[in-house]
């Protein structure tokens, strides 16, 4: 080979690897679109476990049949949440994210028909907002699994976890916001329309910025070795992969109960508040700073835990697919949380005279949490214990990007070694 032939090829070869990984700035517009999707989706999903009682009483209905509202999201999300992760790893991160946007949006407004007086005629006005939220609820499983798949299509190796971060925590921010502006929208059960409407306003955004902002499903060129293979294995063989890896099922089980029991808390939080004398307005009785510091100290270290274990999913499963590896773990936090929902409720006691409770529907007594805020308890301390002792992996994308990062210095030194003739 010719000296010059040699250089020119080593030229080539190093604007090649130049070239090979590049970051788009766009890859921020696309993570704001969908943390305004995630933060939409879970404050439609905590809409109404707020203010369940006022619910109850605007709609004519019972407590359980509002607590259905949060449960159909559980529901739905275990099939729907297999079909989730194949769209995600198969047929893209664009198509995911339009799709779930679009249902979002569609969900938000069905339920605004339901205080609509020309459309909701008795019950009927329970079922605009039970299939409104049956749409929010489709949305979900695409809208949880995209920050790990979008971290890893857009973002290079030292932003990933970021990302991921930024991308999943607008979901406890949503479930937070939710929390604070539904009693504050809703004082009496009149105002539920006001408060319909306007959470239908970031869905109907988040919609827009999806639609006309996404135009492709992966970006140009990968931002890392790992980005290349993200798509490497298909669904079902993934699928198996998964169930045959020990460190995964483990975390899948523990990391999926932490989220199933953070669920269970957040939906029935008001109910279980307001038979000790609390109100929406959260104006403590008696235990003002203790009640604050641990439920402060639960959120802040849970919602921590969420995005490291979702990378740590991907880290243990990899060459997995990101949606199926994230997505499995969901559907399993799924499954505990209606177990729970439904234990939960079975272990309450009906209190004949309660005198400290503010809930609105006490006619027929008020309901005792006492024993299964102790079961929650329980099941949470197992949990952690669990996963402490057994779960040990190995971080197997970033091993990956080690080996492939020192092939290609090996190439290079090899390269540069070429003799001139």
């Amino acid at each position: 080979m010719e000296g010059g032939e040699a250089e020119s090829l080593l030229g080539e070869r190093s604007l090649g690897r130049v070239a090979e990984f590049k970051t788009y700035r766009r890859r921020w517009f696309l993570l704001a679109a969908v943390c305004l999707l995630n933060c939409s989706n879970a404050m439609l999903w905590l809409t109404f476990a707020p203010v369940a009682d006022k619910t109850a009483a605007y709609f004519h209905i019972s407590l359980e049949t509002v607590n259905w509202l949060s449960i159909v999201y559980l529901l739905i999300s275990i099939p729907f949440g297999l079909v989730a992760t194949w769209v995600l790893d198969s047929v893209g991160l664009r198509c995911a994210v339009i799709l779930s946007a679009w249902l979002n949006m569609m969900g938000s407004i069905t339920r605004m028909f339901s205080v609509l007086k020309f459309l909701s005629l008795g019950s009927r006005s329970y079922w605009y907002l039970f299939i409104g939220q049956c749409l929010c609820a489709l949305a979900q499983p695409l809208i949880i699994f995209s920050p790990t798949k979008l971290a890893a299509l857009w973002f290079p190796d030292h932003q990933r976890a970021t990302a991921n971060m930024i991308a999943s925590m607008a979901n406890p921010l949503g479930i937070l916001i939710a929390n604070l502006l539904s009693p504050a929208l809703v004082p009496e059960g009149k105002h539920i329309p006001l408060m319909l409407g306007v959470y239908a306003v970031p869905a109907v955004t988040a919609c827009a910025l999806a639609t006309l902002g996404i135009h492709e499903k992966v970006p140009p060129t990968p931002p890392s070795a790992s980005a290349t293979n993200s798509n490497s294995q298909p669904f079902f063989t993934g699928l198996k992969m998964l169930l045959r890896n020990k460190p995964y099922i483990i975390l899948a089980v523990c990391f999926g109960g932490g989220i199933g029991m953070f669920t269970c808390f957040s939906a029935l939080l008001e109910q279980i508040l307001c038979e000790k004398g609390y109100s929406n307005a959260s104006r403590f009785r008696h235990q003002a700073i203790m009640l604050a510091i641990t439920s402060s100290l639960f959120g802040f270290f849970g919602f921590a835990i969420y995005p490291i274990a979702m990378e740590l999913a991907v880290e243990c499963s990899y060459p997995v697919g990101e949606g199926t590896s994230t997505g499995l773990i969901f559907v399993a936090s799924q499954v505990e949380g209606v177990i729970l929902m439904i234990l939960l409720q079975a272990l309450t006691v009906r209190v004949s005279e309660d005198p400290f409770s503010t809930c609105a529907l006490d006619q027929d007594g008020a309901l005792d949490w006492t024993t299964p805020v102790l079961v929650l308890a329980g099941l949470c301390s197992a949990m952690a214990c669990c996963y402490v002792i057994f779960f040990h992996t190995d971080y197997k994308r970033l091993h990956a990007e080690t080996i492939g990062g020192d092939l290609v210095k090996a190439e290079d030194t090899a390269t540069a070694d070429v003799p001139e003739s």
